[in-house]
């Protein structure tokens, strides 16, 4: 439970690599290679990229023997857990066990009937490799769709249930869930639904939710909404385009809810009447510095001396705008005044004093 009432839904934990899933373990950010899998040093050069963003899973599509096969060296060489996306061959999720991969993406009710989810099962269950049951509102089986005649909560729900209980019969409980749309009220009802029907972790999001201007709302608003309510163990925005826009919406999320720090956050007001600097200009100079840091700093850009150190007064530190002047602060006190063509490298100078600060005291 959080400073202000926030409690998290109890799972129960599965392992993928070295990131624990669920419980009281943080909640873990992951996102999906864009690469040809059969391309081991595109993939590679993608994961590491990501590892250096944040990411902490990742994984990787599997459409053919030859991506499976590319696993090996992939999984090998790759600083996070690998997970292979599998659809409807279990011989590829059996190759990509073989290749090391730390756990699978898969729907067991289509990789070929029972006797072929046994044999994925009997080999991941030495390794106790995690299975997440992937439902997707676009994929529902055929009878599901005509019993309830579109995607609904109770019909993502129920698929999820049938595939579950085909692992569940054979005693293999190493289960993630996910229940994916691109709507957001039908998304937020049928995790609200599984939530209380199971303790499996769920890994949340939003899918096809679109590019960065309309996915990120779409992915901030559904996923933000599940996880103030204690819902989702681990999270990937999906978004089109580079994953490296995934990883930073996910932490943006995250760190608005106070779940977890990660790099600097940028505190900037929105401007009115009484600003007389270019905040714009200094705020996106900010921002763009800030991005290259990994220190959990938080910064205040605000445009005025009237509510600025007091509005930001919990922010590390800051720059409140005058008249071709500002004022620099840290923690609402205000240190001193310079120009406003020195307010940038004023406000950086008292950022690296404080990291300075942090890494003397550690």
């Amino acid at each position: 439970m959080t400073e202000f009432g926030y409690k998290r839904r109890l799972s129960r934990k599965v392992q993928v690599g070295s990131v624990t899933v669920g419980g009281d373990a943080p909640i873990s950010v992951q996102s999906m290679t864009n690469t040809d899998t059969r391309s081991s040093a595109a993939t590679l050069a993608q994961i590491n990229s990501l590892a250096e963003a944040g990411c902490e899973i990742i994984r990787c599509a599997v459409p053919d023997m030859a991506a499976a096969a590319a696993l090996k060296e992939i999984c090998a060489s790759s600083p996070l857990p690998v997970i292979a996306d599998i659809h409807f061959d279990y011989k590829l999720a059996l190759a990509a066990i073989d290749a090391g991969v730390d756990g699978l993406r898969l729907n067991p009710g289509n990789i070929g009937g029972p006797e072929k989810v046994a044999a994925v099962v009997e080999k991941a269950r030495p390794k106790e490799l995690p299975i997440r049951i992937g439902v997707n509102a676009g994929s529902l089986p055929k009878d599901i769709l005509e019993k309830y005649g579109h995607p609904t909560p109770e019909a993502l729900c129920e698929a999820a249930w049938r595939h579950i209980k085909l692992l569940e019969e054979l005693d293999y409980k190493n289960i993630k869930i996910s229940l994916k749309t691109h709507d957001v009220p039908m998304t937020l009802a049928a995790y609200r639904l599984m939530a209380a029907q199971c303790d499996y972790p769920l890994h949340v999001g939003i899918t096809e939710a679109g590019t960065a201007t309309g996915g990120l709302i779409k992915s901030a608003v559904g996923i933000g909404t599940l996880l103030a309510e204690g819902i989702g163990d681990t999270v990937r925005v999906s978004l089109t385009g580079d994953p490296m826009q995934e990883v930073e919406a996910a932490y943006a999320i995250l760190k608005c809810l106070g779940l977890r720090t990660h790099g600097p956050t940028l505190i900037s007001c929105p401007t009115c009447g009484r600003t007389q600097i270019d905040l714009e200009k200094l705020a996106a100079a900010a921002e763009k510095k800030l991005a290259t840091m990994k220190e959990p700093i938080s910064v205040a850009v605000m445009g005025c001396v009237v509510n600025g150190p007091g509005e930001a007064r919990e922010a590390d530190v800051g720059i409140a705008g005058g008249k071709g002047e500002g004022l620099v602060f840290r923690k609402g006190t205000i240190v001193k005044k310079v120009p406003e063509e020195e307010l940038l490298s004023a406000l950086f100078e008292e950022i690296e004093l404080v990291c300075r600060e942090r890494k003397n005291a550690r």
